[in-house]
Order: C-alpha cells, then sequence, then structure tokens
C-alpha cells in the first residue's frame, strides 16, 4: 500500500493530485524550483524538496533530482502529472529501480508510445487507423496543407501547419528548435492536415489484471497555436457507430502495448466522419475532469489504487455533460503572449471538491475549479501560463456550457490579461452552441470572439468616480464645489479623458448625457445607464492599474495617465521592444547590426513559458542596433533591436 506520494510536477497538477491524496490518507511530497519557493503547490504539500534553478531542464526535467527528493522526504510511490517527465520512459524505470512505486503505466508502454512515429507503426500492426505519414524532403505542392509535428511530447511545442511550400524548410528548421527546447528530442515528422477535422479522444483506464475501460470520448477540437482551449465530455454529436469504433481502436491501442493505469487515444475525425489515430498520451490528460464529472469518477483515485494492484470492476455510466475552459495568463492586445506578474485576485465560483460533487451528481449544475495560484501569487516567465481550469457539469450540453460561460462572466481576474473574454464569447458562438466546431474554429472567428468589449468609456468614468470618492465622500459632495476635474485612462490602445465637477448639485460628468451617477465608494459605482441601473465594481492594488468590473459593461483593465506625461519615457522610431518576459532563444542566422532588413522578416525568437515567440522586423530597412543575445533574459517592453526604416526614394 503507498503512504506518501511525491508529485514530480508542479502548479496546477500537484495541487489536483494533492487533493485526492489528501481525501485518501495519503502524505505529499512537492519538488520545487527557486521561481516556485512561494508557490501555491509547496504550500499544500505536507513536505517540500528544493530543486536548485529556475530553468525546467535544471529542475523539472531532472530524474536524478526528483528521485533523491523522494527518498529524502520518505516517500514511495511518485506520480508524474502531466508534461515535464511525465511521458519519459527512463525516468519511470528509474523510479522503479529506486523501489518507489510508479503511478502510471509501465516503462515499456511509455517507451512504445513516446515516438509518434513509432506510435504510428504499432498502431497500423494493430489495426487501427491512421494518416500515414510524408516524408519532409518528398512533400509536393500538391500534399499541401501539411501538419509537422514533434515526434515526442505535446502542447502544440514543435507543431506548425505549412501552406506554402517555399516556407516548409524554415518551418521545419523551427519545429525541431522548439521541440528539442521541450523535449529535449529535436526529431519532427509530417503529415497530411486535414481541414475541417475533429479533435476527439477517448480515456482509457486498464488495471494489471486485464481489465480495460473506455470511459467514452471527449472532444478537444477548439484549440489555438495547437493547444487545447476548451474541452468536453461527450464529445456531441457524434453517430453511436461512430463512438463505439472509437472506443474498440481505443481498447485496440491499449491491449497492443500491454497498458495499464490512465490514458488518453487521440484521434481525428474527419469532415466525413472517418477517424484517424494521432497519438496516445501515456498519462493523465489537462482535460480529465471532464470525464470525471460525467462518469463520477476520480481518475488520479483510480491511478494510485491501480499502481497498488487493485482490479477495476464494472465500468461506470455517463449521465450529463461537462465543459472544461482553459483559462490563460495571455494578453490579446500583444498578440496573445503569455503574461507574468502578480495574481491580486482569482475568483471563478464556487470550487466544489469531488467527494462532494459524487452526492450532487443526479442534482443541478456544478462548478468546479482547478488552479495552481490564489490570490498574491505570481504567474513567472518560465512555465505554462494556465491560470486556472473552469469545468462546468450539467443534466445536459446547453445547460453546462450556460453555466460555464457565465461563471467566467462573473470572474474577478486581477493582474495578468487573460483570454476571459474569448472564452466567454466562444461558449455563446452560434457555431460552438450548435455543436458544429472544428479545429478551424479560431481560424474562422478569432477576430469577433477576441475582439475587445466595448464599454472601456463607462469603465473609465466608473474608475474616475471612485477615485474621486477617495478624495470627496459621496454624501459630501453637495457642499464640496470644486474646479473641473480631468483623469483620463487607457485600454489597450486607446484613452479615455473623464471631465467631471463636484458642484452643489452633484457630480456633473461631461459626455455623458444618459448616465446618472446614483451611488458611489472607492469600490463600487452605481450608475444609471440610459434608464437601467448598472454596477460597476472597481479595484485598486498600490499605484497600479485599475481594474473596473461589469455584467453590463465588461471587465477592464485601466492605467490611470498622469496630466505631465515623462518627456524621458519614449521609444526610438523603429524600437523592437520585448512583448512578454522571457529569454532570447536564439538569432536569425546572419543577423548583425548593419544588416538589411525586410518587413516581416524573423530577427529572434523568445522563450517565454516553454513557447517560443517570434520577432520580426516592423518594416524594410536597416538593423541600426541589436541588443539580444541568445540567452539574455529579458522583461516585457526592454529594447531588443531598432530597425531604421529604408526612405523611399521620389522621382
Amino acid at each position: 500500500m503507498i503512504s506518501s506520494v511525491l508529485v514530480a510536477n508542479r502548479g496546477e497538477i500537484a495541487c489536483r493530485v494533492f487533493r485526492t491524496c489528501r481525501e485518501l490518507g495519503l502524505a505529499t511530497v512537492a519538488v520545487y524550483s527557486d521561481a516556485d519557493a512561494d508557490a501555491r503547490h509547496v504550500r499544500e504539500a505536507d513536505a517540500a524538496v528544493r530543486l536548485p534553478g529556475a530553468a525546467p531542464a535544471d529542475t523539472y526535467l531532472r530524474g536524478d533530482l526528483l528521485i533523491a527528493a523522494a527518498r529524502a522526504a520518505g516517500a514511495d510511490a511518485v506520480h508524474p502529472g502531466y508534461g515535464f517527465l511525465s511521458e519519459n520512459a527512463e525516468f519511470a524505470r528509474a523510479v522503479r529501480d529506486a523501489g518507489l512505486v510508479w503511478i502510471g503505466p509501465p516503462p515499456e508502454a511509455v517507451e512504445a508510445m513516446a515516438s509518434k512515429t513509432r506510435a504510428k507503426r504499432i498502431m497500423a500492426d494493430a489495426g487501427v487507423p491512421l494518416l500515414a505519414p510524408v516524408a519532409p524532403e518528398a512533400v509536393t505542392a500538391a500534399d499541401l496543407p501539411v501538419l509537422i509535428k514533434a515526434a515526442a511530447g505535446g502542447g502544440g511545442r514543435g507543431m506548425r501547419v505549412v501552406r506554402d511550400l517555399a516556407a516548409l524548410p524554415g518551418e521545419l528548421a523551427s519545429a525541431r528548435a522548439e521541440a528539442a527546447a521541450a523535449f529535449g528530442d529535436g526529431e519532427v515528422f509530417v503529415e497530411p492536415y486535414v481541414v475541417g477535422g475533429r479533435h476527439v479522444e477517448v480515456q482509457v483506464l486498464a488495471d494489471a489484471h486485464g481489465t480495460v475501460w473506455t470511459l467514452g470520448t471527449r472532444d478537444c477540437s477548439l484549440q489555438r497555436r495547437h493547444q487545447k482551449v476548451v474541452e468536453e465530455a461527450p464529445a456531441p454529436g457524434l453517430p453511436d457507430a461512430l463512438v463505439r469504433a472509437l472506443c474498440g481502436a481505443a481498447e485496440a491501442a491499449v491491449r497492443a502495448i500491454g497498458y495499464v493505469n490512465a490514458g488518453t487515444v487521440e484521434f481525428l475525425v474527419a469532415a466525413d466522419g472517418r477517424p484517424y489515430f494521432l497519438e496516445m498520451n501515456t498519462r493523465l490528460q489537462v482535460e480529465h475532469p471532464v470525464t470525471e464529472a460525467v462518469y463520477g469518477v476520480d481518475l488520479v483515485a483510480l491511478q494510485l489504487r491501480i499502481a497498488e494492484g487493485a482490479v477495476l470492476g464494472d465500468a461506470p455510466v455517463a449521465a450529463g455533460h461537462a465543459v472544461e475552459a482553459r483559462l490563460y495568463a495571455e494578453d490579446p492586445g500583444r498578440g496573445w503572449a503569455p503574461q507574468a506578474g502578480v495574481v491580486h485576485r482569482l475568483a471563478v465560483g464556487a470550487e466544489v471538491s469531488w467527494g462532494r460533487r459524487r452526492g450532487l451528481r443526479g442534482g443541478g449544475p456544478v462548478l468546479r475549479l482547478d488552479s495552481g495560484y490564489e490570490d498574491g501569487d505570481r504567474v513567472g516567465v518560465h512555465y505554462d501560463p494556465l491560470l486556472a481550469k473552469v469545468v462546468a457539469w450539467a443534466p445536459c450540453r446547453e445547460e453546462a456550457v450556460r453555466v460555464l460561460a457565465r461563471a467566467l462572466e462573473c470572474a474577478r481576474l486581477h493582474g495578468p490579461a487573460t483570454n476571459r473574454d474569448l472564452l466567454v464569447r466562444t461558449l455563446r458562438h452560434p457555431e460552438f452552441t450548435g455543436g458544429r466546431m472544428d479545429t478551424g474554429f479560431f481560424d474562422a472567428h478569432l477576430a469577433e470572439v477576441a475582439a475587445p468589449p466595448d464599454g472601456a468609456r463607462l469603465a473609465a468614468l466608473a474608475a474616475a468616480v471612485a477615485d474621486a470618492q477617495g478624495r470627496h465622500p459621496f454624501g459630501a459632495w453637495r457642499n464640496v464645489p470644486s474646479q473641473p476635474q480631468v483623469k483620463t485612462y487607457r485600454c489597450g490602445d486607446a484613452d479615455d479623458e473623464i471631465r467631471y465637477r463636484l458642484s452643489r448639485s452633484g457630480l456633473e460628468v461631461e459626455g455623458f448625457p444618459d448616465v446618472r451617477v446614483l451611488a458611489a465608494c472607492r469600490e463600487r459605482v452605481v450608475l444609471e445607464v440610459a434608464g437601467v441601473r448598472r454596477t460597476f465594481e472597481v479595484a485598486v492594488y498600490g499605484a497600479g492599474a485599475v481594474y473596473v468590473d461589469s455584467l453590463h459593461a465588461g471587465s477592464y483593465v485601466l492605467a490611470p495617465l498622469s496630466r505631465f506625461p515623462d518627456p524621458t519615457v519614449r521609444s526610438e522610431p523603429g524600437s523592437l521592444l520585448a512583448p512578454m518576459p522571457g529569454t532570447v532563444a536564439r538569432l536569425a542566422d546572419g543577423i548583425a547590426a548593419g544588416r538589411a532588413v525586410r518587413a516581416g522578416q524573423p530577427l529572434l525568437w523568445l522563450e517565454a513559458m516553454k513557447m517560443e515567440h517570434r520577432v520580426v522586423a516592423p518594416a524594410s530597412g536597416t538593423l541600426t542596433a541589436l541588443h539580444a543575445a541568445p540567452g539574455r533574459q529579458v522583461e516585457v517592453g526592454e529594447l531588443l533591436a531598432v530597425v531604421t526604416e529604408t526612405e523611399e526614394k521620389t522621382s
């Protein structure tokens, strides 16, 4: 029997595993990098062991340090979570060789599926349908579009869609570099890219006694940059025959490699309904909560029991529908660049433990929040920018989608910019609500679902009124005549100037003829807008940004602007500033100060939160300054390079 579990991971998944361990009476051990010294998963564990350093390669990817940590803390089992070494056969084998219980599949099964190219050969022999790879050097224009994929790992890293044959060599090089940085293996392969397909997967669970559960389907088609954004179970609209075929193929895959423990078999379902094997994830998936919600099970608890040698009984029966949204720290105004900084407030409904959840399964909707952050925690630059997973379960899909969208809309998210608005609009988009989405959803609809809300001016008014209340209490306005006041706030790239005057007749605001101030304090402002009462919540942390939340106008982050801006805070024309904090991963070949560049030409790549982000020349001209060098740490807004634009000759 297991008594103490070390989670060889961090953040949200470590917290999630610890929750189940506590319910089962197991002691917990965390590991942490220097960057994670104050992280939530460290606080929640019974014991924690430091991994010196900050970069994943020096910490969470060091199997020897993880095993030493387990021994030092007295753990007798290791749960790998997902990412990092969760699908590393050598690590799984080393854990077992150290006399520890590996809470995952046999190393041989991990090894069989570790390389997607090898996995495809095994699946072909097992009769599982799949797409045949194409040799990179043999790709022709007739084969386009094609998809480049990393042979090791996942999460969208090392993955590229190529629609132009001339771009293939550069994208291959970029994918190999990103795969090598993320997984320590730069092998990639090329396969046909199926347009209009759906990403459907099957959750599997197998014990060491020959029992295999296939716990239905999940739809993970809504992906941006090949990373899943919204997932649900069961996959909507699939014919029963197709569901049976997918589950049958998944079971064949499990038995072909002698798989034990939890895993996921992923398929691409083409528009004509034909399924193709994509890969098998030999670990727990990020989206596992939707399956837990629908089947009323705890997959982590089942992983632990299987690792102890338990026999799976009869498979549970599905009920209702569940939808999960991934809340990321990323800024839509900066090309969705990942963000870092303090999480001042993270409030999304009420967290429900799965012990209580099982008792509510036959009732109304239930909301679940899985997160590695609490108020006051800091999002760093070294790891994935996932803030939280928000999951809603309800008796039917329509209700689950509605509950999740409303929960996100009502959330209070103060700190780094997030993709919250994208999620809410996606969940309410008619293509999604109608179950007609595919992997091209965001290619077709990103502009409309990511558009900023249009109530920024009302939010700025609420911020100005709240600020005025801090200096002149609302009830005293009538007795404090004053000169006109001006407050300016920046939201994105737009500035809103608010002019108001405190008079004996109340607060007089210029430019808002249909708006009246009904009540105000520093934290809340009530406005009557065109005859309708609206409430705005206002929060300020220190001397920084102002956060305004309103169910009517939306949520905004406003930057107060000084009436007397600092003239020294300027950037030279053509300056390339770091869009995010991170590390300069590499420079383009031949790039140096004095070289001619063309508009859109890649100059360098920043690595932040396990992804590479390309920085390109803003115009054609000369690279007159280059301050970036491989390995250099940069902060957001830091000067990387300067391109002096070429002046066009006039005749």
